[in-house]
Order: structure tokens, then C-alpha cells, then sequence
């Protein structure tokens, strides 16, 4: 069962996902999925492929269809759920990916109906899958259907007035699966563009494709020290990015920012470990700005809900409405900054107008499955009778976790759903009190910890 996380299926190949496991997932599917046809891509891991037959049997068993469109990143196997191929609309989408794991990872992206499967879903789907006995096989049905170039030749014709813009651009594809696509459409818009790790490699030779960690930047840093003007890094699978300037490593919730800036009184859903100053400023140019749960699952379906324009992850996950789908796709967010530049916006200049704050990186603080949400609890407990040494709480949000303001910023602990941590965060005006609320938080953890 753990395989079963809370945005998606990930585990280990041949140990985790193999034969017996993968088709029942196929088989068990099936039964969620209303209509005759599912579009199933894979990224670049040796396994993948593997993994796709296993996939295939179990959903054929399933009285399931399916169109085949290879290699291919996320953002690519969304797209197609919203393509007629030959009058045939897909009801659901699987995207074979260990997206940022060790190569030895793998997992599956599920979309039914447009819509993410997730949460209790999927842990449902796992409990029948532990119940079921194997399949059997029926005869394969599968259609190959050529979704990349489809998009491929969308985002050009989106993106045509960005065509021979000058900037220098350069990217590093971690050997991920972007490189399947940059290449095609920089070339298309005739951009000034130099790439790093473009080729589909799934064992990551050159470095671990998470833009998150600054360690895996070191290589496109140095390029746009030399050769670029603007920088963009993504992860294994393509729906992730990093943007880098000169003087920024901008994170998502600046990028959010920095987008809204061309949209009209938008409204933007972010994630409690973004800055204020984003739903602050949000509010201030007359934007909408809500916060609510980490995970890019559930961030797609609160902007459904809330019709939204835009929201973000820290992490990198940005989501347009606003002038395309509603999901996450870093390829689509690179095109929407080069736009940013292209119409005349500094980058620098404009975060540099924002109010400066200290923030922390996610920091972790490692704990077990069975404990981790019993500690956030225990520490809500704590929280309505803090100690008299605790910073003036402002008021407190628990749509994810706790999220306390304090007088000069706030401090975050939430418990992660994919992996057995605690997530913190911390922002002040100053860099003494984010020390000051990182250490009285961490003691109420301790506490919590120790109550058990």
C-alpha cells in the first residue's frame, strides 16, 4: 500500500511496480473510468516502456482502449485530454513518470474527466487493487496517436509574436523528458537558445533533474553566467521549472507575480509556503488571492472550483487558465516569461520593487508515516495555550497544516503527503525574528514530539 501517495502512484521498479501490481492498477482503473478510451504516455526512465505494456494489459482486461502517445512530459499527456483524435476524445489520461525520484522510481499521474485522481481515491483504488486477483489477458488494443507534435504545433501558434525574439536564452532538460519538446518549439520561434542535457537519458547522468535543490542549478548557472540573459530549468517530467536572472533564482510564487502582471484583477490561488508578499500584493493591484493546500492535485481542482486564472507552487508547479488549460506545464510557463521579456518587462527590476523579506527554504524535519500527522495535530493543541516566550500570534490558518502569523511574518509546519516529514517554512522583515519564530516553532515540535 504505500505505493499509493496521496497525488499519485510511486514506488520502486520490479520491487514496488512490477507485473502483479502494475496490471491490477490497469484493471482496477478501468472500473473508474466511464468511457472507452484512455491516452497513456511515459517519460524517459528504461522502465518506462515496461511499465506501459503492464498498464495496457490491465486496462484492455478492463474493457479499456488505448491511444499510445509514447515519450512524452506531462504537461503533454494532459494536453491530450482536451484533443479530439479522429472523433475520439480521451475520458482519461495516465502519465507514466517517477517525475523528480532516483531513477530507480516510477509512478503514475492519473486524470479522469480533466479532472486529478488523488487522495482517497487512489488509496480506494489501492485497497481493491490488494483484494483483486490477476487479470487475465485479453487481446491488446492499443492506437498510436502523435499528441507531441499536436502540442508542439499549438504552443507556436500561441506563441508566434514571440518569434526570433533576441534574448539570449539558455535551459538545462536534466536529461528529462522536456527535451522532446524544447527543442522543436525554440526552434520553430527561431529563439537565440543553448540547452543542457536536452537528450532523454532516465538513469540522469549529468545531474538529478529536481530544479528545487540549488545543487542541481550549478551546471545552468554557470551557462547563464556566460551565455544567457534568462535561464529555465525543469524536472524528469516537465511540469516543474526554475527560473534564473543574473541577480534571481525566482521561485513560484514570485513567477505568479510576475504573471499576473499581464492579467486583469486576476484571481490566483497559491499554497501555504508562499510569501505574503505575493497575496499581499495580489490584493493590492486588485487581484484575488487564495490560499490553500500544497500539491499540484489540489491546486488544480481549486481553481476549478474558484474559477481561477493562475496559482502557483514554491516548488515550481505554476497552472494557467488564464489562456490555456488549468494545469501545471513548465514548457507553457517558459513561453509565458519569454513573453514577460519580450513585451518589455525587467524581471529584476520589477522583484526588486517588492517589500524585501527573509525566507527560508523548505526546511524538513524527519519524523514517521504514522506519526507525522499526529505531531500537527498535537501542535494545534499546543497553540491555544502557547508558552509566554512564543511570539504574538496574529491568527492562525490550518487549511494545510499550521500556518501562524506573527506581528512581522510567519512560520509554517505541515506534514508532507508524499514522503514521513514535517515541512517547515519561515518569513520575516528581518532575519533575526525568522530565526526568532524557526526556533520557537521547532521547540513546539519538539514538544509535540515528546507528548506522544
Amino acid at each position: 500500500m504505500s505505493i499509493y501517495r496521496e497525488y499519485d502512484i510511486r514506488g520502486i521498479f520490479e520491487k514496488e511496480l512490477n507485473e502483479q501490481s502494475v496490471v491490477r492498477i490497469g484493471y482496477a482503473l478501468a472500473s473508474k473510468i466511464e468511457g472507452e478510451y484512455v491516452a497513456v504516455g511515459y517519460d524517459a526512465r528504461s522502465h518506462s516502456p515496461i511499465l506501459f505494456e503492464y498498464l495496457v494489459h490491465g486496462l484492455n482486461a478492463g474493457g479499456k482502449k488505448v491511444l499510445d502517445m509514447g515519450l512524452v512530459p506531462t504537461p503533454v499527456n494532459y494536453f491530450t485530454n482536451y484533443q479530439d483524435w479522429n472523433g475520439i476524445t480521451p475520458s482519461a489520461s495516465v502519465m507514466i513518470t517517477g517525475s523528480h525520484n532516483p531513477s530507480e522510481y516510477n509512478g503514475f499521474k492519473i486524470t479522469i474527466n480533466k479532472a486529478p485522481f488523488f487522495g482517497e481515491d487512489i488509496y480506494a483504488l489501492g485497497r481493491e487493487c490488494e483484494a483483486m486477483d490477476f487479470p487475465l489477458k485479453v487481446a491488446r488494443d492499443v492506437t498510436k496517436i502523435d499528441a507531441l507534435t499536436r502540442y508542439v504545433d499549438f504552443l507556436v501558434s500561441e506563441f508566434q509574436h514571440l518569434k526570433g525574439m533576441p534574448s539570449r536564452i539558455v535551459y538545462d532538460c536534466g536529461n528529462g523528458v522536456a527535451g522532446v519538446v524544447t527543442e522543436r518549439i525554440f526552434g520553430a520561434l527561431e529563439l537565440n537558445t543553448k540547452g543542457l542535457f536536452v537528450d532523454p537519458d532516465g538513469t540522469f547522468p549529468n545531474h538529478h533533474p529536481d530544479p528545487s535543490d540549488e545543487h542541481n542549478l550549478e551546471d545552468i548557472k554557470k551557462l547563464l553566467a556566460t551565455d544567457g540573459d534568462i535561464a529555465f530549468a525543469y524536472d524528469g517530467d516537465a511540469d516543474r521549472i526554475a527560473v534564473l536572472t543574473h541577480k534571481n533564482n525566482i521561485k513560484g510564487d514570485m513567477m505568479a507575480l510576475l504573471y499576473a502582471m499581464k492579467m486583469d484583477k486576476p484571481t490566483v490561488v497559491g499554497e501555504v509556503k508562499c510569501s505574503q508578499v505575493m497575496y499581499d500584493e495580489l490584493e493590492r493591484r486588485g487581484a484575488k488571492a487564495i490560499m490553500y493546500k500544497t500539491g499540484h492535485s489540489n491546486l488544480k481542482v481549486k481553481m476549478q472550483e474558484v474559477n481561477a486564472d493562475l496559482a502557483c507552487e514554491v516548488s515550481g508547479h505554476v497552472f494557467f487558465k488564464n489562456r490555456y488549460f488549468g494545469y501545471d506545464d513548465a514548457i507553457y510557463a517558459t513561453l509565458r516569461m519569454l513573453e514577460l521579456i519580450h513585451d518589455g518587462i525587467d524581471l529584476d527590476a520589477e522583484l526588486a520593487k517588492l517589500p524585501q523579506v527573509f525566507s527560508t527554504e523548505e526546511i524538513k524535519v524527519h519524523t514517521t508515516e504514522s506519526e507525522k500527522f499526529k505531531i500537527i495535530n498535537r501542535v494545534k493543541e499546543l497553540l491555544q495555550t502557547p508558552p509566554n516566550s512564543f511570539p504574538k500570534i496574529k491568527n492562525i490558518i490550518d487549511v494545510d497544516g499550521v500556518r501562524i502569523n506573527f506581528e512581522h511574518g510567519w512560520g509554517l509546519v505541515r506534514a508532507s503527503n508524499t514522503t514521513p516529514v514535517l515541512v517547515t517554512r519561515f518569513e520575516s522583515t528581518s532575519q533575526e525574528e525568522a530565526k526568532l519564530y524557526e526556533k520557537a516553532i521547532n521547540d513546539l515540535i519538539l514538544e509535540a514530539k515528546n507528548s506522544l
